[in-house]
């Protein structure tokens, strides 16, 4: 036989029952299939619960952000960083359903089809493997036995002898030991010499006869173990394939969807302007917004009695326009230029004014608790983003929540409270009760 043969015969199957290894490969290969859909598993609920986590903090900050005192472009580009973080968190639900609908699916199936259970127990493939070694094996198995009979024979018949060849040695010396009796001590070690001849020459027959078998022992169970490895070479194949998916589905550097992700989020950051931010809040809230100086007001005393309701030239507030507005809710595309002038309509060094802070309160309090020192105070939601035009007049986006403290007036008017304290009028037909 040739090398690899022998050492096959040597390390493997030398010993009867020492193919048991490679039956138990079989079981072995369906509990893998397990360990591997647990591994992904959990890999799974990993990419939920990061994906959750990004989503939940890019929401409670994108509403500190728009809430807070950051306006203009750099508001925009800071706000980039929580769509990256929604856009990335729906990446990860997605890594996590292919491993659930396609990576744990694939291996299932496949461990259906390459695995099948027998009604009494383990595995038909183990079963067929078990038998097949059991069948090659038993016809070397029976010559082995015989040759371990004869070799124990034979070196039982070696001991005789040698214990015989004693006690005749120990006879010469001895004065007790008569003629005759040392004629018998000779005669047993002929005797044993003979038995050890006989015994010599069964066991080298045997050992033989054991010899000439294993070639055709060898062959058969190398045939049965091929086999074996034959369906080895499927499960390997099929691991090695199904972790490649998997990596397909983990690396995200391969997704086009995750690069266009940092591509708009640096178009975002580049497109701030200083300049341009700087610019709006001097014209808004420094030596370029308009001013409103004290002009000589005639007494009024209608006025004197109780403050005036807000009034327009045609009596009745401005008609809602849908032109660049967002829906009510979405603040997706928000710009903080105009929440800022809630702040004050006056340009002074002494404005102090209260904004949100992501710190105040610990982070814990509620800074836009409702006011209920009056029975009148409603919370409503804007339905449309109004300008002020005047400084008694109220600025909010579409989606924004305020608290209305005057019900509406003849002319279609309401006095209210933005959550940064600010009081003053906007258009009833502007919001909707909450």
């Amino acid at each position: 036989s040739n090398g690899s043969s022998s050492i096959l015969y040597s390390f493997l199957y030398s010993q009867v029952g020492n193919y048991k290894r490679a039956v138990k490969r079989v079981d072995d290969g369906h509990r893998l299939c397990n360990d591997l859909m647990n591994c992904l598993g959990e890999r799974s609920k990993i990419e939920k619960a990061y994906g959750d986590q990004l989503t939940a903090w890019s929401k409670r900050w994108r509403q500190l952000i728009e809430k807070g005192p950051q306006y203009g472009s750099v508001e925009r580009a800071w706000l980039g960083v929580m769509t990256e973080a929604e856009k990335v968190s729906e990446l990860h639900q997605d890594v996590k359903n292919n491993l659930l609908n396609e990576d744990i699916e694939r291996v299932k199936n496949w461990q259906k089809e390459a695995y099948h259970k027998q009604i009494i127990g383990g595995f038909k493939e183990a079963k067929e493997a078990d038998e097949g070694f059991k069948k090659a094996q038993k016809p070397w198995a029976k010559k082995l036995k015989e040759m371990e009979t004869a070799k124990k024979s034979y070196h039982m018949a070696c001991k005789e002898e040698k214990l015989a060849a004693t006690r005749e040695a120990n006879g010469k010396t001895e004065a007790s030991v008569t003629a005759d009796q040392q004629k018998k001590l000779h005669e047993k070690v002929d005797k044993c010499k003979q038995d050890v001849h006989k015994a010599k020459e069964k066991y080298e027959k045997s050992l033989e006869e054991l010899n000439k078998c294993t070639p055709q022992y060898m062959e058969c169970m190398e045939q049965v173990f091929d086999q074996c490895q034959q369906h080895e070479v499927k499960r390997l194949t099929f691991l090695k394939e199904a972790l490649l998916d998997i990596k397909r589905h983990l690396n995200l550097t391969e997704n086009q969807s995750y690069a266009n992700i940092y591509r708009e989020l640096e178009r975002t950051i580049l497109a701030a302007n200083t300049q341009e931010d700087l610019k709006w809040f001097s014209n808004n809230h420094g030596p370029g917004m308009h001013m409103n100086w004290p002009a000589f007001e005639e007494y009024n005393p209608e006025a004197a009695a109780a403050p005036p309701k807000k009034k327009k030239p045609d009596g009745a507030p401005p008609t809602p326009s849908t032109d660049h507005v967002a829906p009510p809710g979405d603040r997706s595309s928000v710009s903080s230029y105009d929440k800022n002038q809630a702040y004050s309509t006056e340009w002074s060094d002494d404005e102090q004014p209260t904004g949100f802070s992501a710190n105040e309160n610990g982070g814990n309090g509620n800074s836009f608790e409702e006011d209920s020192s009056t029975g009148k105070a409603v919370r409503v939601r804007a339905l449309y983003d109004y300008d002020g035009q005047e400084q008694d007049e109220l600025t909010f986006k579409a989606g924004d929540e305020l608290t209305k403290t005057e019900d509406e007036d003849e002319q279609g008017w309401c006095r209210g409270r933005l959550d940064n304290g600010r009081e003053g009028l906007y258009p009833a037909n502007y919001v909707e009760p909450i």
